[in-house]
């Protein structure tokens, strides 16, 4: 009995593991190669599938998610004979798990001596300047020259995307004094710029007060000058039309006089003859007040006397031994002579 039962647990054991073998459970995104007796049989998509045990093999699983991988740095010489560093990442994805698997070794080398290659046959074609402002350029180079290759591989690359461009420790530093230099030019070219605006527009607004100013005192000199007109006429007017007579002109006239005096600069107050003419006339009108009038006793009030007229012309110098200066009466009006050597004093009408 005991052979018998040993022959039993090793056929169960094979059927449990015959079993395990045939069934295959493929995850989602994920595809396997079945070979059969070596050779390609069919490729296994995900979900459950049936395999014959000891006979068909599984290969190996193929992840269909696109995938990333980073390169490490590699030298390059640039056009201009300058080594720059290059970090490059690569975003690829298995579209056909058989060529992935049977037409290249490891695809994810091949893919990586690829980059390198092409990196450096479009770098050694451009200067460093262009290097480091190019990236669009270089990555769509890249990507074209990878999807081509890796076409046949079952691969598709999506993306190729430059991580970093190091140039050397030395160019660096001339970058950056370069950079620094352009910063301070760019700098004092926008402070003179400010400046020269600001000193612009201060003349703008000074020429524009100026003109405000200029056409203030202009409109307030006609609106003066229209006033004053307004008023002699309105004083002429008035005079017109009260009928005024040459008593009340020479009383005007009169005090007007002591106005001439005012001043501290005045060493000389020449008398008009005109004011001889006007005290006649107040004489007159005094005269004609009085001299037919009653008075207490019902006799004639004798008149008053009226001041004599001060000369038509006179002039008092500073030294009284010289004496009064002739005055020169053309045509009724006087004219002094006056010496403009001599020092004259005022004479207060009052």
């Amino acid at each position: 009995m005991e052979p018998v039962l040993i022959v039993l647990v090793v056929l169960v054991v094979v059927a449990f593991i015959a079993l395990i073998k045939t069934i295959q459970v493929i995850p989602q995104a994920s595809a396997a190669i079945v070979e059969r007796f070596g050779r390609y049989t069919r490729t296994l998509n995900a979900g459950l599938n049936i395999v014959v045990p000891f006979i068909d093999r599984v290969r190996n699983r193929i992840d269909l998610r696109e995938q990333v991988v980073p390169f490490p740095p590699q030298p390059v010489i640039t056009q201009d004979n300058l080594v720059v560093n290059i970090d490059t990442v690569i975003y690829y994805q298995v579209t056909d798990p058989r060529a992935a698997t049977y037409e290249v070794a490891s695809y994810i080398q091949a893919i990586e001596q690829l980059t390198v290659t092409t990196l450096r046959n479009i770098i050694g074609s451009m200067d460093l300047e262009s290097t480091l402002t190019s990236r669009e350029v270089i990555n769509a180079g890249l990507r074209g020259v990878l999807d081509e290759a890796t076409g046949k591989w079952g691969i598709r690359v999506n993306r190729v995307e430059l991580k970093a461009i190091e140039p050397p420790t030395s160019i660096q530093d001339s970058m950056e004094k370069q950079m620094r230099a352009d910063r301070d030019k760019r700098a004092a070219i926008l402070t003179a710029e400010g400046q020269r605006q600001a000193q612009i527009l201060k003349a703008e607004g000074e020429k524009q007060a100026d003109v405000l100013k200029a056409e203030g005192e202009a409109q307030a000199a006609v609106l003066r000058a229209d006033g004053e007109a307004a008023a002699i006429r309105t004083v002429f007017e008035a005079i017109h039309d009260g009928d005024a007579d040459q008593k009340l002109l020479a009383y005007q006239y009169l005090q007007t006089l002591p106005e001439l005096a005012k001043g501290d600069s005045n060493k000389l107050w020449i008398i008009p003859s005109e004011v001889g003419d006007a005290l006649k006339g107040l004489g007159g009108a005094f005269g004609g007040l009085t001299g037919n009038g009653g008075g207490a006793n019902g006799g004639a009030l004798a008149a008053p006397t009226v001041p004599q007229a001060p000369p038509a012309a006179t002039q008092v110098p500073l030294d009284p031994a010289a004496g009064p200066r002739p005055v020169d009466v053309e045509k009724g009006s006087a004219r002094p002579r006056v010496d403009p050597a001599r020092e004259y004093r005022k004479i207060d009408p009052e």
